[in-house]
C-alpha cells in the first residue's frame, strides 16, 4: 500500500468543488487499495481553530515528505504548486492526474 498525497486547489475558484475534487481522487485511490492523505479536509479544522496559512502548509510539507507519491490534481494552486517542488525536492515521485498516477502505481484505470 502506497501513501499517495493529493495535492490541488483549495481556495482559488470555489472552496467546497475544490475539497470534493480531492476526496473524488482520494476515493479513486484508495479504491486502488492505496492510502490517500487529503490536506483539504483540514478546512474542518480551520473553521474551529483557524491558523495562519504558513502553518497550513508546513503541516502540508510534513506529510509530502512522509508520501510515496504525490497528486497534482488539476487546477491553479500556488501552494500544490508548492507542495510539488517540496515532493521533487525529497525525490517523491509526482503524478499529474489519475492516469498517470495509476501508471506509478501499476493500477488499470
Amino acid at each position: 500500500m502506497k501513501a499517495v498525497y493529493v495535492a490541488g486547489p483549495y481556495t482559488k475558484g470555489d472552496t467546497i468543488l475544490n475539497i470534493r475534487a480531492a476526496i473524488d481522487a482520494a476515493s479513486q485511490v484508495r479504491s486502488w487499495g492505496h492510502a490517500p492523505m487529503v490536506p483539504h479536509l483540514t478546512a474542518f479544522e480551520h473553521i474551529i481553530h483557524s491558523r495562519e496559512y504558513e502553518h497550513w502548509m508546513e503541516t502540508d510539507f510534513a506529510w509530502v515528505r512522509k508520501a510515496d507519491v504525490l497528486l497534482r490534481i488539476p487546477g491553479e494552486s500556488s501552494g500544490a504548486d508548492r507542495e510539488v517542488e517540496c515532493a521533487r525536492e525529497a525525490g517523491i515521485p509526482v503524478a499529474f492526474g489519475l492516469a498517470e498516477l495509476a501508471k506509478l502505481l501499476g493500477v488499470e484505470e
